[in-house]
């Protein structure tokens, strides 16, 4: 079993930038594949990034290619999501997903572990 603990949410105006990490523990982190996803007020949960298990691939959601990239340190079993040019549209509640082998990345119920998730807000 794997527990994921989301931070680095908060505040910020169009433009600027946010680093949110999501920390694992219980089983070892290398052996699962992590996603980011993300859930606006009123919208269905949406697939924002993904990384394979040894970060040695990496997709992302059209809405922030370019402006996100996603990471992982699987020596301190944490995945990041370096957001850059934010937008108010980006505002919403940051999930983090683990699973040992999702078979579609961008799919919410392919996850078993989720986090808590972390609240990004953008000002316009």
């Amino acid at each position: 079993q794997v527990q994921l603990i989301e931070s680095g949410g908060g505040l910020v105006q169009a433009g600027g930038s946010l680093r949110l990490s999501c920390a694992a523990s219980g089983r070892t982190f290398s052996l699962y594949a992590m996603t980011w996803f993300r859930q606006a007020p009123g919208k269905e949960r949406e697939f924002v990034a993904a990384i394979t298990r040894s970060g040695g691939s990496t997709y992302y959601a059209d809405s922030v290619k370019g402006r996100f990239t996603i990471s992982r340190d699987n020596a301190k079993s944490t995945g990041y999501l370096q957001m850059n040019s934010l937008r108010s549209e980006d505002t919403a509640v940051y999930y983090c997903a683990a699973d040992p082998a999702p078979r579609r990345y961008g799919a919410p119920h392919e996850y078993t572990y989720w986090g808590q998730g972390t609240q990004v807000t953008v000002s316009s």
